[in-house]
């Protein structure tokens, strides 16, 4: 990985609307580079669609959002945000990788190829590098053993873990994970929270979305709690889990503990 990176987001005041439905509401939050940010809250809050719009998978409706200073999907000319065109975008989400629920990878390519394709597409890596350096990266994540096989012949967790592989592939500056154990066994989750916990060691800004709250509370810097589209409290995750301020962070708190 590399030594130079950063990766503070800002977004200010962020909107989102999914028809009549306001899902995001004014949402102000700064996220420290190298930092892990946890986003709770209860099914329907907004939390990954917070999520997907830092790396503009979700167009926003009011607001903006930076990565190190530079706009997310858009580009300002005086007072007015326009949006880039897609090869911009996808150029620009490069520095942003995203860790799915449902892992997202090719049936028909190989856990190697599955990592290697994006740095062969981008031409960050040849095709002579591309299989080693993808074999150093399922190593990284417990899968040395497992370059050649194909997503049907991998566990839950293991097909997670080629997908966490695949997003560290590009080097990125932040790494978004949604709800990456919702998907899997019960047996299978601490493999894969295991491999993230190893992550908050590489200076990559990490946001993660889940419901896992131990495991919130054991790796978080900083923990935000939404609730019905609203950011209603964050703080240190000391501070949120031990004397939560907000009635709704209680009952929620509440009920989950």
């Amino acid at each position: 990985m590399s030594e130079a990176r950063a990766g503070r987001i800002q977004i200010q005041g962020v909107g989102k609307r999914f028809g009549n439905q306001q899902v995001l509401k004014d949402i102000d939050l700064t996220i420290d580079p190298g930092k892990v940010t946890v986003i709770l809250g209860p099914s329907g809050s907004g939390k990954s669609t917070l999520l997907r719009t830092i790396n503009h998978l979700e167009k926003i409706d009011s607001g903006h959002i930076t990565i190190d200073g530079e706009y997310v999907g858009y580009r300002r000319k005086g007072d007015l945000l326009y949006e880039l065109k897609e090869r911009e975008i996808l150029k620009r989400r490069i520095d942003v990788g995203f860790v799915f629920q449902n892992f997202n990878l090719f049936p028909h390519l190989t856990a190697w190829e599955n990592v290697a394709e994006a740095p062969l597409a981008h031409k960050r890596w040849s095709k002579a590098d591309a299989q080693a350096k993808a074999a150093e990266l399922l190593a990284k994540v417990g899968l040395a053993d497992k370059v050649d096989a194909y997503p049907r012949q991998l566990s839950g967790g293991q097909q997670q873990r080629v997908a966490i592989a695949r997003a560290l592939a590009l080097d990125p500056k932040v790494l978004l994970f949604d709800e990456p154990t919702s998907a899997l066994d019960p047996e299978l989750v601490g493999e894969v929270l295991d491999v993230i916990k190893g992550l908050t060691q590489l200076g990559v800004t990490l946001v993660i979305v889940t419901h896992e709250i131990g495991f919130a509370r054991e790796v978080a810097d900083h923990v935000v709690f939404l609730c019905d589209g609203q950011l209603i409290e964050e703080g240190p995750p000391e501070q949120i889990f031990r004397q939560p301020r907000h009635p709704r962070t209680v009952a929620f708190l509440g009920k989950v503990l």
